[in-house]
């Protein structure tokens, strides 16, 4: 029996370092990432400037308890509410930690209003918000709920894009509203704006709180620096992770200060959530991220790639059938098994991630160039073309 414990289905690739968008396998190949750890090493491995942020404090302090006042943490959360929507911020490990402590909030801010009885939160099908017991009660996933017994009460689930089953389904018992601008795990599915509009009317309309789940789609995954503001809306409550921490562990939560009432002293709490060493990593992640122009061109290499990975998929319509996302945040749906596709693209030199619905998906370095994109296109287009011949 294998060490570590068998929660995964592992590819038969191990990596001892990473440099810029190339990992680097044990076995001295070198690979192309475009999955990033699942949208984590955002700004590539080894940026030069998170490496000095974090040698810098690593040779400083490690760990400090939330009991005292972590000065990197307070700058942290400044940063993130002058360039949000939100007042207020917590700090947790991961996606899962945001999604549960964002859950919380939504629950007990009506507690604190005197509205006990709003705690449920209504999600949309597809929707994946983490692995907690909580979380894949919210997203109903049969594959995820199978053996772990009878699922959390307090959520509800309506088909993705049906307002009017959505505006049905809220009760007298209803906290929130639980989204994702675009869906990774589901097989990237990204949110018509028009519909993120109306989730806002809606959550407005019956007094409940719209939270948005941005693990993935947040931090400049789709051009801007949270996926919701190309629809021009705010949230009440954003749960953050993946690429914040640039391969540093590390989560948020983001709120307004109304919706922040939810969360009051002694009722959530982290070890080690925005600790020294993960304040430093999203402090230089944002260092970077917030330079002029970075976001610009984040979205102009995005529109130029989806344009070049059109053409190129369209010419093999008996492997790739059709690209959808947002940014970055790319799903190709496969006509051949998705599988298969990413195992040949692994023996090109090329790392996607895999997700629902047959689709492979691309969720490349933003700092990725031009060169880099190419060397992606190139696989793509030799997959395709010696899809059946055995060879790439």
């Amino acid at each position: 029996m294998a060490a570590v414990m068998s929660t995964y289905g592992r590819y038969d690739l191990a990596f001892e370092r990473g440099e810029g968008p190339y990992l680097y396998a044990t076995d001295g190949r070198r690979f192309l990432d475009f999955g990033t750890g699942i949208a984590v090493t955002s700004l590539g491995h080894c940026h030069p400037h998170l490496v000095k942020a974090l040698q810098a404090q690593v040779a400083t302090l490690w760990h400090c308890s939330n009991l005292y006042t972590i000065p990197g943490q307070v700058k942290l959360a400044e940063r993130l509410a002058a360039n949000s929507f939100g007042d207020a911020v917590f700090f947790c490990n991961s996606g899962l930690e945001a999604m549960e402590a964002a859950i919380k909030l939504c629950r007990r801010y009506h507690f604190q209003k005197g509205d006990a009885k709003r705690w449920r939160t209504l999600t949309v099908e597809g929707a994946f918000h983490g692995r907690s017991l909580a979380t894949i009660a919210a997203a109903k996933n049969p594959k995820h709920l199978e053996g772990f017994g009878k699922p959390v009460d307090g959520f509800d689930q309506v088909p993705f894009g049906n307002l009017n089953a959505l505006r049905a389904a809220i009760t007298e018992e209803t906290a929130c509203i639980a989204f994702e601008p675009v869906q990774g795990e589901a097989g990237i599915f990204p949110a018509p704006l028009d519909y993120l509009r109306e989730l806002r009317t809606i959550a407005d309309e019956f007094g409940i709180l719209l939270l948005l789940d941005e693990v993935q789609s947040g931090m400049g995954r789709t051009g801007k620096l949270f996926a919701h503001q190309w629809a021009g809306i705010t949230p009440d409550v954003m749960a953050l992770a993946k690429g914040l921490g640039g391969g540093f562990p590390i989560g948020a939560i983001v709120a307004t200060e109304e919706a922040a009432k939810g969360l009051t002293p002694g009722t959530h709490g982290s070890t080690f959530g925005g600790n020294p060493l993960a304040s430093a990593a999203a402090n230089a992640v944002l260092d970077v991220m917030l330079e002029d122009g970075f976001m610009d061109g984040v979205d102009r290499k995005a529109r130029k790639f989806w344009n070049d990975l059109k053409q190129v998929t369209g010419r093999y319509p008996n492997v790739y059938e059709s690209i959808r996302g947002a940014g970055l945040m790319i799903g190709i749906k496969c006509k051949a098994p998705a599988g298969e596709v990413i195992g040949k693209f692994h023996a090109a030199g090329l790392l996607p991630v895999p997700a629902g619905d047959n689709v492979v998906r691309f969720l490349p370095p933003l700092i990725a160039e031009e060169s880099h994109f190419a060397e992606a296109l190139e696989v793509v287009d030799s997959v395709g073309r010696n899809w059946g011949s055995g060879g790439a």
